[in-house]
């Protein structure tokens, strides 16, 4: 079984920084890639909107946070962090770390998105 946890988040004053950082664990094969999303708070229906997303070394930002976050990987310890900086009260959201990952189950090898719990990131002054 794979899981993805978080830890990060919290409030912060528009302007400041926070870290988010996502570690999968279980019978993992192989990790695809890593991402962040984001959905308004309290409202699980909301869509999830990409973040920052890296793939194979190649990174992906939505426009609005371009120059402001940086998604970064480690390889050996299946860990993204996401640091994000000038915090505006647009960024406010809950923050879902996915993983696209491949493991093996009963001698076939898989491949499937999992997600983490979710972390709160408030923006306000």
């Amino acid at each position: 079984q794979v899981r993805l946890i978080q830890s990060g988040g919290g409030s912060v004053q528009p302007g400041g920084s926070l870290t988010l950082t996502c570690t999968a664990s279980g019978n993992i094969a192989a990790v695809d890639s890593m991402g962040w999303y984001r959905q308004k708070i309290d409202d699980p229906r909301d869509p999830r909107d990409l973040v920052a997303r890296i793939e194979d070394g190649r990174t992906l930002y939505a426009e609005s946070v371009k120059g402001r976050f940086t998604i970064a990987r480690d390889s050996a310890e299946n860990t993204a962090t996401l640091q994000m900086n000038d915090l505006k009260s647009g960024d406010t959201a809950m923050y879902v770390c996915g993983a696209h990952v491949g493991f093996h189950s009963g001698g076939t090898f898989y491949r499937s998105t999992y997600w983490g719990q979710g972390s709160e990131v408030i923006v306000s002054s």
